[in-house]
């Protein structure tokens, strides 16, 4: 029997918008929270933790944490929820292992040790137990503050754009490690980003939050197909499927995936043959036509069906749903270029795919 998923019915009013939202959301894997800034999703985590006081109801599974119409509050101390923000909160007066360690003793839960263990390997920080957490890198002390957080063994994890105040380079030097903690964890997360990458590459389920509403939430794959997520994000727009990895070419330094049969070739990465990945691909990468490709230097080229034609943001330009089996790549083409090739619903395309992102997990 699958867990009983995560009821959160918030109403807020704030000076610029009205928090208002009902969503049920997975009791596992990781959410995304993801909007401009000032769309709500901060507001929407701390309502969660009981650090904003909301009408409505908040209920991870069975626990309930907050009922307004039964006058039910857990204050948030009793929450069983870890908390990372956007600065690492570490206590500076202590090293990287006393951090660790007050999390742990604070809830005295069992197990606490292996926990802390598995979290110590798990964000790769053993080499930094014994550091000032002055001397830690920006990238360093955020693995610590997420170690601390999932040590505790929490419900739920709210990650509140934990990215947002490291450089590029930090950014890429965490992410891998955010990854690979998104397959191992089975807690639920809630992650808040207004970034595409760290969507595509964490999210299991998306919430598109708009001046305080849903404007569109479900699995990663439906929503990014979405017109009315693809109309929000605009250039960003694109697709995430899931492949598994087949070969590596060492001669041009290329992996190849497989996706329902058809074959991507992207950057080598060093992942194991018969690796799950995902692979992201921008809508605006994505070129069609109505017979097969040749004499081309766009090496990925899968062919599909128009599953729904939409107007964009722009009047030139529209959004085509090609399906591939059972999942969806998304196409930006003009209208003239689509009334030229007299495109479709039903429509057989191949698609040429000029660029292709691949992450470490699917």
């Amino acid at each position: 029997m699958s867990a009983a998923p995560i009821h959160l019915h918030l109403r807020l009013a704030r000076k610029d918008f009205q928090l208002d939202v009902d969503v049920l959301l997975p009791a596992s894997g990781g959410t995304v929270l993801f909007g401009p800034s000032g769309s709500g999703k901060t507001t929407m985590l701390r309502c969660v933790a009981g650090l904003e006081n909301a009408q409505g109801r908040v209920a991870i599974g069975q626990d309930i944490w907050q009922d307004s119409d039964q006058r039910h509050w857990v204050p948030t101390c009793a929450r069983d929820l870890g908390y990372v923000f956007q600065e690492a909160s570490l206590f500076e007066h202590l090293n990287v292992r006393a951090n660790l360690h007050f999390g742990v003793n604070r809830v005295k839960k069992p197990g606490a040790k292996d926990a802390l263990d598995a979290a110590i390997t798990l964000l790769g920080i053993g080499h930094l137990l014994e550091r000032a957490t002055q001397s830690l890198s920006g990238g360093e002390r955020q693995r610590v503050a997420i170690a601390r957080a999932i040590a505790t063994q929490p419900k739920l994890l709210l990650l509140d754009e934990p990215l947002a105040a490291l450089d590029m380079a930090r950014r890429q030097e965490i992410l891998p490690w955010l990854e690979r903690m998104h397959q191992a964890l089975g807690i639920p997360v809630l992650y808040v980003t207004h970034t595409m990458e760290e969507l595509a590459r964490l999210a299991d389920h998306v919430v598109l939050l708009e001046r305080g509403s849903v404007k569109v939430q479900g699995p990663v794959s439906q929503v990014l197909a979405n017109p009315v997520f693809a109309s929000a994000v605009g250039g960003e727009a694109g697709a995430v499927l899931v492949g598994t990895i087949t070969e590596h070419d060492p001669v041009y330094h290329l992996t190849c995936v497989d996706v329902n049969g058809s074959f991507l070739w992207v950057r080598q990465r060093d992942l194991a043959v018969g690796s799950r990945v995902r692979v992201h691909i921008h809508a605006n990468d994505v070129s069609l036509a109505i017979s097969e490709p040749n004499n081309s230097s766009i090496q990925n080229v899968i062919r599909g069906v128009i599953d729904t034609i939409h107007d964009d943001t722009h009047p030139a330009s529209c959004l085509i749903n090609i399906r591939h089996h059972d999942q969806t790549i998304l196409a930006r083409i003009t209208h003239k270029a689509r009334a030229s090739l007299c495109l479709a619903i039903g429509t057989p395309v191949w698609m040429q795919i000029k660029s292709v992102a691949l992450t470490e997990q699917g």
